[in-house]
């Protein structure tokens, strides 16, 4: 069973390389936007793909603000987490228009609309990325917590 696991692996990765290398030209990032049936889910992508390039992974930011202190409420904790992603990822050398995949942690899924409208502020709500929306346990008191993936041509 095993080392059928591991063939499936090693064929899966062999067809990934290969689409990839076909996917378009390097040094221009071609990303698709993929949904099943054709329907658009509200908010997020089922399946996005890009071309190949340099990967960027983004571990969890919180709502601090520059001072290193937790807001209480949830609106500036959600905007300083945007603007830390913004730095984040400029500090890779991409912006919010190259994340293919998001991740979103809330401690109260009631804050969804607000954090939806705080997004549309920076994330292209016509292409968005792939996400997922997960209700967690947070440590201290941070009401959310979003990691990210992005994709930039070499």
């Amino acid at each position: 069973m095993r080392k059928l696991a591991r063939s499936i692996v090693v064929f899966s990765f062999a067809c990934g390389m290969i689409a990839g290398m076909s996917a378009g030209p390097i040094g221009k990032t071609v990303k698709q936007f993929l949904n099943l049936d054709g329907k658009q889910p509200p908010g997020y992508t089922h399946v996005v793909t890009s071309a190949p390039g340099k990967m960027i992974f983004i571990s969890g930011r919180g709502g601090v603000d520059h001072d290193g202190n937790m807001p209480s409420d949830f609106r500036t904790q959600a905007e300083n987490t945007f603007e830390d992603l913004k730095r984040c990822l400029a500090l890779a050398g991409a912006s919010f228009k190259d994340v293919v995949k998001i991740n979103y942690y809330v401690t109260n899924l009631a804050n969804t609309n607000e954090l939806r409208t705080i997004r549309a502020e920076y994330l292209d709500m016509q292409h968005p990325p792939a996400a997922t929306l997960v209700q967690a346990g947070l440590s201290g008191s941070a009401l959310l917590e979003i990691e990210a993936v992005a994709m930039i041509p070499q």
